[in-house]
């Protein structure tokens, strides 16, 4: 009975624990932005001229 305890408790304890080690993780992820749609179409006429 008690044996069946523990290794509940302990499986619990590693869920927990990289519950929190993921979410940390997560916090610390650096996020990007994609550029405006006008500074792309800026950026696309300044390259060469396509034929029409």
């Amino acid at each position: 009975m008690y044996w069946t305890l523990v290794i509940c408790l302990i499986i619990v304890a590693v869920i927990l624990l990289l519950a929190v080690v993921t979410t940390s993780k997560a916090y610390g992820y650096k996020h990007t932005v994609d550029p405006l749609p006008e500074e792309r179409d800026n950026k696309q006429q300044t390259g060469p001229k396509q034929p029409q």
